[in-house]
């Protein structure tokens, strides 16, 4: 998880989220939820200049809804409505790459690994490790 997102998550971050997000028109994050429980969130952050009509694009989900194909549902819901219904022709993610699982949601999604980015995270316990940076066309096949 990206060192901008706070860690531990409380319930002030959350609201400060909520209110960051509702003001967005078209939206670009959107709450995941399971069974009335808000889950996480998925995103896709229009770029401009030169990258206009690309978008970075993320996700997170709270450790309880973890192994249940939830993130790889909201992603590739997502990744569809971005790339049809937002006019977007690309979207691209990056992941820390001990973070098999994650690189995982995003292949399940319809992304396609491009590139391994040396050393391009820190850790929140200081280590350094690798990226992964995936992508989703909207010319690829749909998965």
């Amino acid at each position: 998880m990206t060192a901008q997102f706070p860690y531990p998550y409380t319930r002030a971050d959350a609201e400060a989220w909520v209110a960051s997000v509702v003001q967005d028109a078209p939206p670009k994050s959107y709450a995941i939820e399971v069974g009335g429980a808000f889950a996480g969130s998925v995103g896709a952050y229009p770029q401009t200049g030169e990258h206009r009509g690309s978008a970075i694009f993320g996700y997170w989900l709270g450790r309880p809804f973890w192994g249940r194909g939830i993130a790889t549902d909201a992603a590739l819901t997502l990744a569809r409505y971005a790339l049809t219904e937002g006019g977007l022709r690309r979207l691209e993610a990056t992941v820390f790459a001990p973070n098999a699982v994650s690189a995982r949601v995003l292949e399940k999604a319809g992304f396609t690994f491009e590139a391994r980015l040396r050393e391009s995270y820190v850790e929140r316990d200081g280590s350094v490790c690798d990226g992964l940076l995936y992508s989703r066309l909207a010319s690829d096949p749909e998965p």
